[in-house]
């Protein structure tokens, strides 16, 4: 799925399959706290392959080690690049909160866990309607998840 071979992978930070170092470190940090309370994580995010492709991924994971969730798990991943297609003109911070959007979680929800103001969650969904020519709030939903 990631175009690698495993020799490729063995001893690599999983840092080589996400498209930028910010969105690894980000991602990480929003796993953290969930993955530590309840052991395990699930979300859909944009990961990137060995040929720079970026395409949506399931990843869904749990820690073998309570204590430290980073240490060590066993994560899953599915593409999902039939169902969904990445719109490579989003930022960084666009395709988090596009991933989150589709997850359902609601501006607000996703300004406190990002730790930013409600205000700066809507001035990114609107720059996400302009980009895929959305004209509500459940058409930007749908062309998230291709639905439409």
């Amino acid at each position: 799925m990631f175009g690698y071979q495993q020799e490729d992978l063995i001893g690599q930070s999983f840092l080589i399959l996400y498209p930028s170092p910010d969105e690894f470190e980000r991602t990480g940090a929003r796993i953290e706290p969930i993955i530590n309370a309840t052991g395990t994580y699930s979300d859909e995010r944009i990961m990137k392959r060995a040929n720079q492709e970026l395409f949506w991924c399931h990843v869904t994971g749990r820690s073998l080690d309570p204590a430290n969730a980073h240490a060590s798990g066993i994560w899953t991943f599915d593409d999902l690049s039939a169902k969904r297609k990445v719109s490579q003109e989003l930022s960084t911070r666009e395709r988090e909160i596009a991933a989150l959007l589709a997850e359902g979680q609601t501006s607000k929800l996703i300004a406190r866990n990002l730790h930013l103001s409600p205000r700066t969650i809507e001035m990114h969904r609107s720059k996400l309607m302009k980009k895929l020519n959305a004209t509500t709030s459940s058409d930007l939903i749908n062309k998230l998840l291709r639905i439409n």
